[in-house]
């Protein structure tokens, strides 16, 4: 088992070593300089082998201290509970999230697939040694800082030790609970597609997190303990059927199968992202437009992709709806939380560029866009004139902001109506301040996500995603609206100066794609 482990681990760390040189290549400037032999440069390699094993002990660490810190530590101290009892709350909660969300055993990976399904690796043998290396960096990755931070929130350390072990155990519980169900019914549970059961069942776990500190109800220390004493004994016997079940390789054939593998954002295969695109397609030979010119080309296409586009936004509409009546209703039965309610809503505005940012489509839209019209209207030179191609420019921005405010707007109106029924502002100023600052951080991802597509155009004809600096732009996006979380500011001076900034970017943006779209706007090689 240690051999089958040592080779799977070799053959990726070879993967993102040709990943990395991969990603160099794909650089501004450089990939004009750096040729493709570039792979077989001995030197090259070791040096990326040297980043990617550098990486993968960075990635031990890293993403479970910013997860601790953001995620439990700094949200553990802005409610009026005992901190310890908060951590731990938040802590157990998003734990069982964890557990029924990532287990690693059932991600279907491109590195299990090359390993399992390309190279016929034993099956078993893969998947206990990789499953036991993957938990044991969470227990590594994840003890210095439930200590470190536990302990800044006065969590017992022998509790703050444990809480790793918490973790692992009920990550073998679930994937115990996940063989048991395939042995059942013949079903594999596949991470990267979760099914509605799970998904309502996360956002449920997500609201009790964070929102039941807010009335001052948490998971007592003790009641933790309980938990952790039935939990580890019960990680223990997952364990023990994990250990036990020989079907491994029937249970990989079902998930690895390359719609499974890559079935994932960004992903590479042309007939992949095809099915998955067509299916969003709504093939109706009546649909037609009174419109003309441009406006009719892009008419059609909304008309014939509705599904991929309004109707995702009338489902992310109804879901804000329901949200924003359950905290209406929140200080008729619980008047104590009026106060913290229209606190948080005259502070906690940055906390929505992370909120309008992560219900805004617009990599999946532009993705569609190219999949099904632009990689074959870009092959006639008509296409790519400033005229047709600023044409075109516009009545899409036009569909995508129009789209975009739906959701937005409710949620402008929700905060004003939350903010006015727990108590109100001594300046009027703050409800028209929430409402347009909302909206104009809904036009500048619309704006922004259309704008990289047109200067950037990542996608080669067989739509593989072949641009460092796009990759660079996205992940700078997320970092910037994630970093926002944990912003306190007032209203009033962040919504203007938001709503200003969205104004001059669109502004400077809109510029840019007509001075250098024309150029920009092509198939890659």
């Amino acid at each position: 088992m240690l051999n089958t482990f040592t080779i799977s681990f070799r053959l990726k760390n070879t993967y993102k070593a040709n990943s990395i040189i991969y990603s160099i290549k794909g650089l501004p400037i450089l990939n004009k300089i750096l040729p493709d032999r570039l792979y077989k440069s001995g030197g090259l390699k070791v040096f990326a082998n040297i980043v990617s094993v550098l990486w993968e002990i960075i990635g031990t660490f890293l993403g479970k201290f910013l997860y601790v810190l953001l995620m439990l530590f700094l949200m553990a101290t802005l409610y009026d509970t005992n901190q310890a009892d908060t951590f731990l709350h938040i802590f157990t909660l998003l734990t069982v999230i964890g557990a029924i969300s990532n287990t690693y055993m059932f991600n279907p990976t491109k590195d299990k697939y090359y390993a399992i399904a390309l190279m016929n690796m034993d099956a078993r043998k893969y998947a206990i040694s990789n499953y036991a290396y993957s938990m044991l960096k969470v227990i590594v990755g994840f003890l210095p800082f439930t200590v470190l931070f536990g302990l800044g929130v006065d969590v017992p350390l022998w509790l703050c030790i444990l809480m790793p072990f918490f973790v692992v155990s009920m990550k073998m519980f679930a994937i115990f609970y996940d063989i048991w169900r395939y042995k059942s019914t013949g079903v594999v549970t596949n991470e990267n597609s979760l099914d509605k059961f799970r998904w309502i069942a996360i956002a449920l776990l997500l609201a009790l997190a964070y929102g039941l500190p807010l009335i001052h109800v948490v998971i007592s220390r003790t009641l933790f303990i309980i938990l952790l004493a039935a939990c580890l004994p019960l990680g223990i016997y997952g364990l023990i059927q994990i250990l036990a079940f020989q079907d491994y390789k029937k249970l990989y054939k079902k998930l690895l199968t390359p719609d499974n593998v890559y079935m994932v954002k960004n992903a590479s295969s042309t007939d992949v992202i095809r099915k998955n695109m067509e299916k969003s397609i709504e093939y109706d030979g009546s649909a037609t437009s009174n419109k003309e010119g441009f406006a009719y080309f892009h008419d059609l296409f909304v008309k014939r992709h509705r599904k991929l586009l309004t109707k995702s936004a009338q489902k992310q509409s109804f879901f804000l709806l329901v949200t924003i009546a359950a905290v209406l209703a929140v200080p008729r039965f619980m008047p104590e939380a009026k106060e913290i309610l229209n606190q948080i809503t005259l502070t906690f505005l940055p906390y929505f560029v992370f909120i309008m940012y992560m219900l805004n489509r617009g990599t999946t839209i532009t993705q569609a866009m190219f999949m099904n019209c632009d990689h074959s209207m870009l092959t006639y030179r008509v296409y790519r004139t400033p005229k047709v191609l600023l044409g075109v420019f516009k009545e899409r921005l036009k569909t995508m902001i129009s789209i975009n405010l739906v959701p937005a707007g409710i949620i402008g109106i929700g905060l004003a109506l939350v903010l006015f029924t727990t108590g109100g502002t001594d300046d009027p100023l703050n409800y028209l301040v929430l409402f347009v600052s909302v909206n104009a951080m809904s036009i500048f991802f619309s704006v922004h996500y259309l704008v990289l597509y047109y200067l950037l155009q990542p996608y080669t004809i067989s739509t593989e995603l072949k641009s460092g600096t796009y990759k660079v732009a996205q992940v700078l996006t997320y970092l910037v609206c994630y970093f926002m979380i944990n912003l306190r500011l007032p209203t009033i001076q962040f919504g203007i100066a938001t709503t200003l900034f969205c104004v001059a970017y669109t502004a400077i943006s809109l510029v840019l794609v007509y001075r250098y779209a024309p150029k920009t706007f092509k198939i890659r090689l």
